[in-house]
């Protein structure tokens, strides 16, 4: 795998596409730091292969454990989210509406602390935390716990001044203006289906994988089988996973076509790159029946 090749996938991933590369677990870390460099690495898949063939091998003569997994670097382009985000507007306006209905609560808590001249170094070491930029702002703000605010109330009284209001009547008027913050977003809901169209596609149920390790058999041996054939279940989790009907799947090294064949199952477009001509051609004429 040579950095040539990780700059042509970072060159022909969509923003919102998903990368998954299969990898020997000797190569799987050289591999890992190689693909840093251009993408953000979300998880480093271990692939376990029930098989007998282990019980075959001369283990003593290995001088070392038989390698019974593959590995899988599962990866997106670095700032996907962002890009999503960005692209239609969609979190810059739920953040302005955030604001402006939020704005009686942000403005209890900003003006006291003004109108005292309080530090934020004062207020974070009063609560014993990093929180002064979410109570006493408009950025991500936040309401403070009942024991926070109790703390604040009281720096606040030995610098003259006072939180009247009681907690549990902040908390009634953050539930109030939450439901009201909702209800005026539905207002987007046309761009919020956009960003969900921006995002990368992520869908996992209790019914497959979902952590970072994957039981499936290998493709058992037949026939003309390519060496490194997947298995058809091991693909469909991988495309139902990212991505969505008519979107395109790319198999840089094709082989026998697996990919190709599950993608036509499942209703997606593929594009699929081969540098052996024979095996090439005998794919195409298996993805044709």
């Amino acid at each position: 795998m040579s950095q040539f090749i990780i700059v042509e996938f970072w060159r022909v991933l969509k923003p919102s596409g998903s990368l998954y590369l299969f990898c020997g677990s000797k190569l799987a870390a050289e591999i890992e730091v190689l693909m840093k460099s251009r993408f953000n690495v979300l998880n480093h898949i271990v692939w376990a292969k029930p098989s007998g063939v282990w019980k075959r091998a001369h283990k003593p003569a290995l001088r070392s454990f038989f390698p019974a997994t593959e590995r899988i670097i599962f990866a997106e382009h670095y700032g996907a989210e962002g890009f999503a985000k960005g692209a239609n507007g969609y979190a810059t306006k739920c953040s302005q509406l955030k604001r402006e209905v939020f704005k009686p609560l942000i403005d209890y808590f900003k003006n006291a602390r003004e109108a005292l001249n309080i530090s934020a170094k004062e207020i974070n070491q009063a609560t014993n935390s990093q929180m002064c930029s979410h109570w006493f702002s408009s950025s991500q703000w936040k309401l403070p716990t009942q024991v926070q605010y109790e703390q604040l109330q009281t720096l606040f009284n030995t610098k003259g001044g006072e939180l009247l209001k009681a907690h549990d009547d902040l908390v009634i008027d953050r539930l109030t203006l939450q439901k009201k913050y909702e209800v005026l977003k539905l207002e987007y809901a046309d761009l919020r289906q956009q960003y969900e169209d921006l995002r990368r596609p992520f869908s996992v149920t209790s019914e497959v994988p979902y952590t970072d390790v994957w039981t499936y058999p290998p493709v058992a041996y037949y026939p003309g089988k390519h060496p490194c054939e997947k298995p058809a279940d091991l693909l469909d989790h991988v495309i139902l996973t990212s991505s969505q009907e008519g979107q395109v799947v790319l198999d840089a090294f094709m082989g026998s076509g697996s990919t190709g064949k599950e993608c036509i199952k499942l209703n997606r477009q593929f594009i699929g790159i081969e540098m052996e001509a024979p095996t090439f051609n005998k794919t195409l004429i298996d993805l044709d029946k």
